[in-house]
């Protein structure tokens, strides 16, 4: 198929498939137990859990909430609210403002991937960070929502957009980057530091990254590199169809990120619908929703600008340019080792099947002027990799070193942080 009719024929399947989606949300009311009494009936219950196995399996492409309302903050439930810092077409700097009246805490901006899902993904992530720290968050637009009149977004607008949003922040910061944007977050805080920039990060925490990805090579890895990039240009971007804001907008659309994801633990997928039909048959009210919550947000997606997307796979997973001493800002060589006064912090999970063993600990030989004393590995046993971000072992293990990094930094580096 050609690649530029990949969009506008799944366009026409959702297009397609959108009103029988509809009914069968609509129905789900009516069925349900405790209303008009038809739940009673086995035949009605297997119905209606064909109906909600049918409607949850749709795509949607508007982020989801955060819904992070509250945080625990100092023994202490603290109102917490979304505030646009910084807004700018292709993403927009997000902060968590805690209503609490108090001492400043360490501001934390966490750099979240552009890989096919919205940065929600990591609202673990957040939750965790806010009891202790002021948080923010590089909120990804879109990019089939962003007009073409805004130009083109590439690897070096994305090091361009974390280094604004540093600024934005304010001298003392702390940057904390999940997966795929490790080396963009490397590559920021390293010319920031070439530069003698006031906002650069006092602290860099790089988590389950693709620094490096000739080590302990993944599945993931062996793919990207069993074709040159000419294929992944003329197979996998597809063009915003005229119906959306960025029409005519070169895009790796996310429906196909997600397909690639799911290939990789289909059986576990399948398996996960299979028991959501028999959970609602049986009312297990609690597992449906859980269930739910979870596709609901996997199943969001987001497109991502043709030119990021080409450009990481060749320069990232490829050429591995960082790691070489090659990549390049704005033909800037990057030059990590130019970081002197910056915490360096890097985190593994031991059964991440994503990124390797060894992959982001790769940073740790790049940063060779951060004094040893500042410099942290840490490997969390049992961890795949969405385990080195979420749940028990990112909330009671990991988070642990990462907050004492950040304060190492500020006891070393820390500056007066600024009012509001």
């Amino acid at each position: 198929m050609d690649s530029g009719m990949i969009y506008q024929t799944y366009q026409s399947f959702t297009d397609l498939m959108w009103p029988f989606r509809t009914m069968a949300e609509a129905a789900l009311p009516v069925l349900a137990e405790g209303g008009t009494g038809l739940g009673d009936y086995a035949s009605v219950r297997r119905l209606s859990a064909a109906l909600e196995v049918f409607a949850l399996g749709k795509l949607t492409h508007q982020r989801p909430s955060f819904g992070l309302d509250t945080v625990n903050s100092g023994g202490v439930d603290v109102a917490v609210s979304e505030e646009a810092a910084l807004t700018l077409p292709f993403g927009t700097l997000l902060r968590f403002r805690k209503a609490q009246d108090g001492p400043a805490q360490p501001r934390v901006l966490v750099v979240a991937p552009m890989s096919g899902h919205f940065a929600t993904l990591l609202r673990e992530t957040v939750r965790t960070l806010l009891a202790d720290h002021d948080v923010y968050i590089t909120d990804w637009h879109n990019a089939r929502s962003v007009p073409m009149m805004h130009g083109d977004f590439g690897l070096d607008e994305y090091i361009d957009y974390v280094m604004q949003f540093l600024r934005a922040m304010g001298p003392g910061a702390h940057l904390l980057a999940v997966c795929q944007p490790c080396v963009a977050a490397l590559a920021a805080a390293a010319v920031m530091a070439e530069d003698a920039d006031p906002a650069a990060p006092i602290s860099v925490t790089l988590m389950a990254g693709p620094v490096d990805c000739r080590v302990n090579p993944t599945e993931v890895n062996r793919l990207a590199v069993e074709r040159p990039i000419e294929w992944f240009s003329q197979n996998l971007i597809g063009v915003v169809p005229l119906r959306y804001p960025g029409a005519l907008r070169r895009v790796y659309p996310g429906f196909m990120q997600l397909t690639a994801f799911m290939s990789m633990n289909l059986d576990r997928h399948l398996n996960a619908f299979a028991q959501l039909y028999r959970d609602r048959v049986d009312g297990d009210q609690d597992k449906v929703e859980a269930t739910r919550a979870f596709y609901e947000e996997y199943f969001a997606v987001a497109d991502l600008p043709a030119e990021f997307y080409l450009e990481t796979v060749q320069k990232v997973f490829q050429e591995y340019s960082l790691a070489r001493g090659h990549l390049r800002w704005r033909g800037r060589i990057v030059q990590p080792s130019a970081m002197r006064r910056t915490a360096l912090l890097t985190v593994e999970g031991e059964r991440d099947d994503i990124c390797g063993i060894g992959q982001t600990l790769a940073a740790q030989d790049l940063c060779t002027s951060i004094k040893p004393w500042l410099r942290t590995h840490y490997v969390q046993p049992g961890a795949g990799h969405y385990g080195v971000f979420s749940g028990r072992r990112w909330s009671q293990h990991i988070y642990p070193v990462v907050r004492e990094t950040i304060q190492i930094a500020e006891s070393t580096f820390g500056v007066e942080s600024p009012a509001g």
